[in-house]
């Protein structure tokens, strides 16, 4: 059992998922996968074949298919599923962030091309180095897991949906101009588990640390922090635009609760 805790710093014990339930996983979608390529290829024998086409874009059609198939079924499935192929759907096991959160397209493409590249296929002896790298990392992550920054687990249930943050209404137009590509996700983790703590603070570390975060964040995304506001309304400015441009819009609306507000300052002449 290990705990993760979310973007929203809501701890969660997931259960990791060994090399036994993995490899299970893995056989099915290997089936799949040499299903699929043969119906593929049946499908390219039928239709170019009989037409005389040259043997080079015979060639280019093989090969386009075998990566289609390696690459692009497990990445395809992970990223419709939220981390899951069908042999991860039949064992209750799901890929997660490393802070427990779903995962996207850049996750499942990493693991998918380092799984072709080194953990399975060109280098990886049909599996012998997912299953080294597994057996020396503690939470059992192949070197797809480390390059993409996941974690493979057994969930049965789907994940709690993140917390949307809230940002003040007199700092949304300086948030909604601001470049976040440039701030990681580690430190835009800490930044929300700062406001979720922020109650728990005491006076002293709800400046400092808010002040350093601040810092920080503004120099990642290279502007010059607001003056005159407390680190807890620049903070929650900037997640909550980070959040809007990241997570999809709800099917229905939600009425979150209201988080700790600030009145702004007040300007002296």
């Amino acid at each position: 059992m290990a705990e993760f805790t979310t973007g929203e710093a809501v701890a969660l014990e997931l259960p990791i998922a060994r090399i036994p339930t993995r490899a299970t996983a893995f056989l099915i979608d290997v089936v799949v996968q040499f299903a699929l390529g043969c119906a593929l290829m049946f499908v390219i024998a039928t239709v170019l074949l009989p037409t005389g086409v040259d043997s080079a874009w015979l060639d280019v059609a093989v090969l386009v298919t075998i990566v289609g198939v390696l690459v692009g079924y497990p990445v395809a499935c992970e990223t419709t599923w939220r981390g899951r192929t069908l042999g991860k759907l039949l064992l209750g096991l799901r890929v997660v962030r490393a802070d427990g959160g779903p995962i996207d397209f850049r996750h499942a493409l990493t693991r998918g091309l380092a799984g072709a590249a080194v953990d399975f296929w060109m280098l990886g002896g049909f599996g012998a180095i997912a299953v080294l790298t597994s057996m020396c990392s503690p939470n059992a992550r192949r070197v797809g897991d480390v390059l993409a920054g996941t974690v493979v687990v057994h969930a049965q249930r789907a994940l709690p949906p993140p917390a949307l943050a809230v940002a003040p209404p007199w700092l949304t137009g300086w948030s909604a101009q601001l470049d976040l590509s440039g701030l990681p996700e580690d430190l835009a983790l800490a930044v929300r588990q700062y406001l979720t703590r922020f109650r728990a603070l005491t006076p002293a570390a709800q400046h400092n640390l808010g002040t350093a975060l601040v810092a920080e964040v503004c120099k990642r995304v290279r502007v010059v922090p607001p003056t005159g506001y407390p680190p807890l309304q620049i903070l929650g400015a900037i997640v909550a635009e980070r959040q809007r441009r990241v997570l999809p819009p709800p099917m229905f609306p939600s009425f979150p609760s209201p988080p700790l507000r600030v009145p702004p300052p007040l300007r002296t002449s």
